[in-house]
């Protein structure tokens, strides 16, 4: 026992030492494994209407990739698509909140602020040349200012839609073709006037649940631009794309605004800088969609009608007008003559 004793004694020194060394290897491993993923700053997530093969996600996934490598992983951020997360106007409502923090939105924040009706109002503008003129004006900078001072949304530029169609079971060439038709519209008050006083019966539903609806009968037809048609796979359940062009369109990616405030200056500029490449990138993939599209949507079964576009735009334009408040019928008449 008094050997063991003395060799227990002998090697106490060393054995200290060792546990120190195993306790700093220990500490050693513990550090590099926090610091080989290390939380990020801000861990956002975004909400999208569409599916994953559209564009607009397309971009958002490249923003992830771009903002997350250039913040050195301070900013990551998650994108939801096919409104996994919420359904369009409950996105803003959950960014709002501070649930969320992203998503593409357009005209349902006229549910909000009526100026943003604009942005998709039926039968207002004939091209992409009206709808730069018209996001470049002061009445375009108002609306973008009213997004962030009034819902405490900030938008980050625009990805352009491109005209919305109506597809549909029977081909409609003239408003009086759409007597009685089912129409699924956006939850937005001015799509729902235009269709009534087109003789249609407008149905708000959430655009998860048009594929669906369609194939089922529980509505007959839908308006949407043609990215979004091939994108919702909308030829399998409608044979006709009724080239109405009755809106010229665009949506805003946007991030609530408080969360945007939230961030260091310096992570700011890098989201902002970021922002500016994916809307570039987005412009780019959405000019080789529109090139194809048509035919991809001709090689699945549509058949793309010419309609009488003045016979549409004449039969909905009082109506449209009539519903607005004095204030934004001043607003629209101030839009016509940015058009002269």
């Amino acid at each position: 026992m008094r050997f063991f004793s003395k060799l227990s004694h002998h090697f106490r020194p060393y054995l200290l030492r060792l546990k120190r060394v195993l306790l700093l290897l220990v500490l050693a491993l513990l550090f590099v494994q926090c610091g080989h993923k290390n939380e990020p700053e801000f861990h956002l997530r975004a909400s999208l209407l569409v599916n994953e093969s559209h564009t607009w996600f397309q971009a958002f996934e490249y923003f992830s990739e771009i903002l997350e490598a250039r913040t050195d992983g301070r900013i990551v951020l998650d994108n939801y698509h096919s409104e996994q997360l919420a359904k369009e106007s409950e996105a803003i409502r959950l960014i709002r909140a501070g649930v969320i923090d992203m998503t593409t939105t357009g005209s349902p924040l006229s549910n909000w602020v009526e100026i943003l009706t604009f942005c998709e109002l039926p039968f207002l503008l004939r091209d992409s040349t009206d709808m730069r003129v018209l996001i470049n004006s002061d009445i375009g900078k108002r609306m973008e200012q009213e997004m962030i001072d009034k819902i405490g949304l900030r938008p980050l530029g625009q990805f352009p839609g491109g005209p919305r169609h109506l597809t549909s079971n029977r081909p409609i060439k003239h408003p009086d073709d759409l007597k009685g038709l089912i129409v699924r519209v956006p939850n937005v008050p001015s799509f729902v006037t235009a269709w009534e006083a087109l003789g249609a019966k407008p149905t708000p539903m959430a655009f998860s649940e048009v594929f669906t609806s369609l194939q089922q009968g529980t509505v007959e037809a839908q308006e949407n631009g043609f990215a979004i048609i091939k994108a919702a796979g909308f030829y399998e359940v409608q044979k006709y794309v009724n080239q109405t062009a009755h809106v010229v369109s665009w949506t805003y990616p946007v991030i609530g605004e408080e969360k945007f405030q939230s961030f260091p200056e310096d992570l700011r500029k890098i989201f902002l800088e970021a922002v500016k490449d994916m809307v570039k990138h987005e412009h780019k993939l959405f000019l080789a969609s529109e090139r194809k599209i048509k035919d991809d949507l001709k090689a699945a079964g549509m058949t793309l009608v010419e309609v009488d576009k003045d016979a549409f735009g004449e039969a909905a334009r009082e109506a449209i007008y009539n519903s607005l408040s004095p204030e934004m019928q001043v607003v629209y008449n101030d839009i016509l003559k940015l058009r002269e």
